[in-house]
């Protein structure tokens, strides 16, 4: 029997970090992984093709829609859906190859196929058409990610009902797209598709989109969305989808009760969140304690209650996002080899990679007003920076919340072109405990996006020069 240092379950961000890492720090690593490929869901269905078909799906729609205005002149672009799909996969293989390759070079032994843990210390891997294979570790992280939250009486086919999974594969544009629930995975998925040519469609349970966001960014980001030709349903939930027609029908009723409606569809996403993925793993007989969402629990040290068994990234509690898996891959990969490791879950930043985007790290307004903490308000609109106003992208603004006292930052949230970069500044100044005088007084190149950042700060104390 192989014996190792680490064993890693799953070889997604969180888990193929954590491995390197400790093989980084001089321990002996295997990884197990079900797939055929590394990455997990990020690189294979999620986080990497979504972003491959943002991005093609928005040159579409610009050489469609703003060339012209820039002396661009060509024929109406035409929709190859196959090559931009192979452009996506082409993108997906790169990363994972990229993901096997760093694994090799870190020395780090790979098994393919559903791990079991046996027990304490000892994990059986076993794959299509081969004998079980048993391995044991001094130390298991389980990071096997999180999985589709179905929606209750719907059958998700993956060809007419589809996940985010199928959503990335449609083989041809649909007519009408309806996304069940208005968070980022929907949103995003969504304005791929409307881009290319669907009418879209989103039925959100809740009275508003993308709840725990700011709420003047979410009300700030519908608006924007419906003008790009969205159409929502709020305070709505889907209660049936009746496949036997060639048109979907998608009843819907009131949150609160009432008449039902319904909507015709060629294509349903149900992107109502995820759920934590431990299937096949063996907790339950091994004891490792779960909570009533089924999660994972884990102490700071991500140990779970049985000795020698650890958990990150999505099956623990925290936002489901690669880069909190990340860190937390790193931080455990350092405890177990004696080191310090941290992750500081107040600067956890969150992206919508839609146009424009939507970024936000720190505590918003709500979550401030909720804790009685007094704090100063700046803002900066994109239509007043220069290069945005250049550059014909100036939907939305920069907001920077800061302690009416000391003046330390508490949240930046950003609307607008290019927002999953500009955050990063805003992170590391929470991270260091930054004022918003020190953002302001910090020197900005010109003519970037960042200024909007550097004016919100100066905006804190109402001294914004822009505006």
């Amino acid at each position: 029997m192989a014996s190792y240092d680490l064993v890693v379950i799953g070889t997604g961000p969180g888990g193929y970090v954590c491995a390197i890492r400790a093989a980084q720090l001089g321990l002996k690593v295997a990884v197990v992984e079900k797939r055929a490929t590394h990455g997990g869901t990020c690189l294979n269905v999620g986080c990497i093709p979504s972003k491959a078909l943002l991005h093609a799906s928005e040159a579409f729609e610009e050489a469609g829609h703003a060339f012209a205005a820039m002396g661009v002149n060509v024929s109406s672009p035409a929709l190859d859906l196959a090559k931009m799909m192979a452009f996506k996969d082409e993108g997906v293989d790169g990363n994972v190859k990229g993901v096997e390759f760093l694994l090799k070079k870190n020395k780090v032994d790979a098994y393919h196929g559903l791990a079991t843990i046996t027990g304490p210390g000892s994990i059986r891997v076993s794959a299509a058409n081969a004998e079980p294979k048993d391995i044991a570790a001094k130390a298991i992280v389980i990071a096997t990610g999180s999985d589709v939250m179905p929606l209750p009486g719907v059958t998700i086919d993956e060809k007419r009902i589809v996940s985010s999974t199928g959503a990335l594969a449609l083989d041809k544009v649909p007519g009408k797209l309806v996304v069940v629930g208005g968070g980022v995975i929907g949103l995003e998925l969504g304005s791929v598709w409307r881009r290319l040519g669907a009418e879209v469609t989103v039925v959100e349970f809740l009275d508003r989109l993308l709840p725990g966001m700011d709420g003047e960014v979410a009300k700030q980001f519908q608006r924007i969305l419906a003008k790009q030709g969205f159409a929502f349903k709020l305070s709505a939930k889907v209660t049936g989808i009746d496949s036997t027609g060639d048109v979907l029908k998608v009843t819907t009723e009131p949150a609160a009760g009432g008449a039902p409606d319904v909507l015709d569809a060629d294509v349903v996403l149900v992107a109502i969140g995820r759920r934590p993925y431990t299937e096949s793993l063996g907790l339950e007989a091994v004891g490792v304690q779960l909570d009533p969402r089924g999660r994972i629990v884990t102490d700071k040290h991500y140990a779970t209650n049985v000795p020698g068994i650890y958990a990150i990234g999505d099956v623990i509690a925290g936002p489901m996002l690669a880069h909190k898996a990340e860190d937390e891959g790193m931080a455990v990969a350092e405890l177990l080899a004696g080191q310090a490791g941290h992750v500081n879950y107040d600067v956890i930043p969150g992206v919508i990679y839609t146009t424009p985007e939507v970024a936000s790290v720190g505590k918003t307004e709500e979550e401030l007003k909720a804790a009685g903490i007094a704090y100063n308000v700046g803002k900066f609109p994109f239509t007043a920076n220069g290069r945005a106003k250049v550059n014909r992208t100036t939907d939305g603004f920069v907001k920077v919340l800061a302690d009416a006292k000391t003046d330390r930052v508490y949240g930046v949230h950003i609307i607008g072109p290019d927002a999953g970069t500009l955050i990063a500044e805003a992170a590391i100044a929470i991270e260091f405990g930054a004022s918003s005088e020190d953002i302001a007084r910090t020197c900005h190149a010109h003519p970037t996006l960042s200024e909007a950042v550097k004016e919100a700060a100066l905006a804190v104390e109402k001294r914004a020069i822009h505006m």
